[in-house]
C-alpha cells in the first residue's frame, strides 16, 4: 500500500512544487482546503491566486485578503497585481451575482492567469458540492483547465458507512451509478473508492499529466481508522485510476497522514 508518512502542513503533505496549477474537486471542503492552502503558501513568502471555474458563495471568495473582480472597470490585471505584490493572495471572480455567488472564471483564463502571472500558486475550485461530505461529477464536471498540475479529490470521512442518500452525496443518482449502491445501502470504503477510481468519477477530465491525489478529510470526527485504511489502500491499488498518493487528515486539526506511490 505505501509507505505512511506525517505532517503537520497541507504544503508538505501535498508535496508541492515550487510552481502548480491546483484544480480541487469532489465532496464538501474544498474551500476550505484551497483557503487554509492558500494561508500556508502566503506565510511563506509564496504569491498565490486563488479562484473557482464555478462558483463559490461571496463571504467564502471575501476570506482572501484581496479580492478582485475581472467584469470591474478597472483593468483587473493591473489589480491582480497589485495584490500579489502587497499581500500575497489574490481571489479572482468575474462578478459578484444576485444569488450571493461570485460568478467563476473560464478554465481558458485560469490556463493564462498560470502561465502569465508571476503567481507560484494558483488554487482552483472545479467542481461543487452544496457543502455534503460525498460528490460525483455530474456529466458537464468537474472544470478542469488544461493547465492543472495537480488535482485534488476531497471526500468528507462522516460518510464512510452511513446510509446512501442525498443528505449525504451530492448529485445522487450519479453517486449510485458509480459506486453500484442502491439509496440507504451503506457507503463502505470499497464502494467509495469506486468515487475515486471510476473513470466517470471525481478525476474524470484531469489533465494527463496532472498528479492525482485523494483528500480524505474529517478524520478526527472517527474512533477508528481501520475502515480508512482499507478505503486508502483500495484507491492506491487500482491502477487505472494513477492516483499518486492519499491524504488522510483533518483540515481544522492540522494532522495530515499519507499514503504514495511516490
Amino acid at each position: 500500500m505505501g509507505v505512511e508518512k506525517s505532517f503537520n502542513t497541507l504544503r508538505e503533505a501535498l508535496s508541492l512544487s515550487a510552481h502548480e496549477h491546483i484544480a480541487l474537486v469532489g465532496g464538501g471542503g474544498k474551500t476550505t482546503l484551497m483557503f487554509v492552502l492558500a494561508e500556508e503558501c502566503r506565510k511563506a513568502g509564496k504569491r498565490v491566486i486563488t479562484s473557482t471555474t464555478t462558483k463559490v458563495w461571496h463571504h467564502q471568495a471575501m476570506k482572501a485578503p484581496y479580492v478582485v473582480y475581472i467584469d470591474s472597470l478597472r483593468p483587473w490585471e493591473d489589480q491582480i497585481g497589485e495584490g500579489l505584490a502587497g499581500v500575497g493572495h489574490v481571489f479572482v471572480g468575474r462578478c459578484v451575482l444576485e444569488s450571493g455567488k461570485v460568478d467563476g472564471i473560464s478554465p481558458s483564463l485560469s490556463d493564462d492567469l498560470f502561465d502569465d502571472l508571476e503567481a507560484d500558486y494558483l488554487l482552483v475550485e472545479a467542481d461543487g458540492a452544496a457543502g455534503l461530505p460525498v460528490k460525483a461529477p455530474a456529466a458537464h464536471e468537474p472544470v478542469i483547465p488544461a493547465s492543472a498540475t495537480m488535482v485534488v479529490a476531497v471526500m468528507g470521512l462522516e460518510a464512510v458507512n452511513s446510509p446512501l442518500s442525498s443528505e449525504v452525496a451530492f448529485r445522487l443518482d450519479e453517486t449510485k451509478r458509480i459506486t453500484g449502491l442502491a439509496t440507504s445501502m451503506p457507503l463502505t470504503p470499497t464502494a467509495l473508492s469506486r468515487l475515486f477510481t471510476h473513470p466517470e468519477g471525481l478525476f474524470k477530465r484531469a489533465p494527463k499529466r496532472a498528479r492525482r491525489i485523494a483528500f480524505l478529510n474529517k478524520l478526527d470526527l472517527l474512533d477508528s481508522d481501520k475502515d480508512i485504511l482499507e478505503l486508502a489502500g483500495v484507491i492506491l491499488a487500482d491502477p487505472r485510476a494513477k492516483i499518486n498518493r492519499v491524504i488522510m487528515g483533518s483540515i481544522k486539526v492540522g494532522k495530515y497522514r499519507v499514503l504514495g506511490k511516490e
